[in-house]
């Protein structure tokens, strides 16, 4: 890790771990969401040191079949959690984030360039106004339209999703690609939990499939704690160290509810 990003997360993880107002029993639940197209072993480095930190902590196996089903997948796991929970998400994953994290046992959310749309806004329309933008890894999607799911091709995975990461590691994740439903491109959100709950986001800014001025956008929009790393897409894959840091001061910091009431 270069001396400059290490400086970058050391800042961050001090402004949140400081945000706290008054010193009271840490969040000591997390629960991770995935992306499109990988599994939940994405998170194995991000998991492995919240566990040496004390967490407990699941990672949600995201079926990818419909908004609806990606919900309750988290619904799921959030329900078998006892106590307050912090929930993370990653890329689509920020999406069944944003709609399970209503749930009142959830303090805080995460969001690593991830999707964070507003009640009644589609992931497609959202993605709209940035078309025109060329990313510089933008892999090919192709159809399976008998049904109607989306793949990627492996070859372009490391390039567009985690270039920053290890080659070895973006081969294993692409041996185990799970196949998107076409239609979570269309599935609309009908509640935002980040409305009434304190938000963190990191911004990827050398992000080659997730439009960057996008994820400004929608941090701003969400009243999220901002943050932004010279890293790739899967910032969880390439930083999990410095991912687990943060969600770590994240959750330090919502010990303290008086102090992270959202504001209206």
């Amino acid at each position: 890790m270069s001396v400059k990003f290490k400086s970058l997360v050391g800042a961050a993880v001090l402004a949140l771990a400081s945000s706290g107002l008054q010193a009271a029993e840490a969040v000591k639940n997390v629960v991770l969401v995935h992306g499109a197209f990988v599994d939940a072993s994405i998170w194995n480095g991000v998991s492995e040191r919240l566990l040496d930190k004390g967490y407990t902590v699941r990672a949600v196996q995201l079926p990818l079949t419909s908004l609806d089903d990606d919900v309750a997948a988290t619904e799921a796991v959030l329900e078998r959690m006892a106590g307050p929970v912090l929930l993370v998400g990653y890329s689509w994953g920020g999406v069944p984030a944003t709609v399970a994290g209503t749930d009142p046992d959830v303090k805080g959310l995460v969001y690593f360039a991830a999707v964070t749309p507003e009640p009644g806004q589609s992931l497609g329309a959202m993605l709209e106004p940035y078309n025109e933008i060329a990313m510089p890894g933008a892999v090919e999607l192709e159809l399976d339209e008998s049904r109607q799911q989306y793949w990627l091709k492996p070859e372009g995975l490391h390039n567009a999703l985690s270039h920053d990461a290890p080659s070895s590691t973006a081969r294993l994740m692409g041996t185990a690609q799970k196949p998107t439903a076409a239609q979570i491109f269309t599935d609309i959100p009908d509640r935002a939990a980040w409305q009434s709950k304190p938000s963190w986001y990191v911004i990827a800014t050398e992000d080659r499939i997730f439009p960057v001025p996008l994820q400004h956008a929608l941090a701003k929009s969400i009243g999220a704690t901002t943050v932004e790393w010279p890293t790739g897409h899967a910032a969880i894959l390439s930083r999990p160290g410095s991912a687990a840091a943060l969600i770590d001061a994240a959750a330090l910091s919502l010990s303290s509810e008086e102090g992270h009431v959202k504001k209206p």
